[in-house]
């Protein structure tokens, strides 16, 4: 095979049936030129034994970095795969994000140099992402909107973000008022950047801490595009009860700093300066 392209980076910990979900929907990818880098926050067994299952039947190489398990520590675990990615251009994702057959291909496609791409996540109800299968997935039906509403899927404006394409979906990038951010659950970037930048703080835990590496590259002099229109990935619904007040407060002062100071490099990154 050539040189890896992309390297995908996604976090998951103990949720193996939403991971098996994500990497059959990189099996429909038609971009092709991509390795799979699972930063795994110290789940069981269960998730070695899927990974090394799907390894077998999937067609693209999948690295499974991981390390114990002592709590929240998704940065560190990020960073480890960050490193170890082989791919010069980084796509983050979540072990809980469906991504639509042309996610890659967008990311790929609007990529450019100086900037970073902020996607979104279009959420599903509980009922409907236990319902999915990996029929849904590899003929897409689950991305179709008249299939999700069948299902139970309210009507909103949101909807748009599955159903917009051409000039609209390009229309609703540009006038979309919420701000492009580096988002953990759907972002891109050039890995030298990112390896510029030191990566995630480790400090952080669970609240705006994929948002710090943004405000980080945006210092920098790195522009964001949004595309949170074009790269599509549906949000498998999931309880939050690692998500402690005092982890967003101290975020959040971390996040002051970065801002006030115009940190380039945060000094608790993959390396420690």
């Amino acid at each position: 095979m050539d040189k890896i392209d992309i390297s995908v980076i996604i976090s998951t910990y103990n949720s193996p049936a939403w991971l098996e979900k994500v990497l059959w929907s990189f099996n429909q990818q038609t971009f092709k030129n991509f390795e799979i880098v699972i930063a795994d926050d110290g789940s069981g067994a269960a998730t070695k034994q899927l990974i090394d299952a799907i390894g077998k039947e999937v067609s693209y190489p999948i690295q499974h970095i991981w390390h114990e398990d002592n709590g929240f520590q998704k940065t560190i675990i990020l960073n480890k795969a960050t490193v170890t990615s082989k791919g010069d251009y980084l796509v983050y994702t979540d072990g809980d994000c469906i991504a639509r057959a042309d996610f890659l291909k967008m990311h790929a496609n609007y990529r450019e140099e100086g900037y970073f791409l902020s996607g979104g996540y279009f959420k599903l109800p509980m009922s409907i992402s236990q319902l999915i299968s990996k029929e849904d997935i590899e003929s897409q039906q689950c991305f179709d909107i008249d299939w999700l509403k069948t299902h139970g899927l309210k009507s909103s404006f949101k909807n748009n973000k599955i159903t917009a394409k051409g000039l609209k979906e390009k229309l609703l990038n540009k006038l979309t008022p919420t701000t492009a951010t580096w988002n953990g659950h759907n972002s891109s970037g050039y890995k030298k950047d990112i390896i510029d930048a030191n990566g995630y703080d480790e400090r952080m835990q669970y609240g705006g801490e994929d948002r710090e590496l943004g405000e980080r590259l945006f210092n920098s002099g790195i522009k964001a595009k949004q595309i949170r229109y074009s790269a599509i990935c549906l949000h498998l619904d999931h309880a939050r009860g690692y998500v402690k007040p005092e982890m967003i407060e101290k975020n959040l002062k971390i996040r002051a700093v970065t801002k006030g100071d115009k940190v380039l490099k945060t000094p608790y990154g993959i390396k420690k300066l």
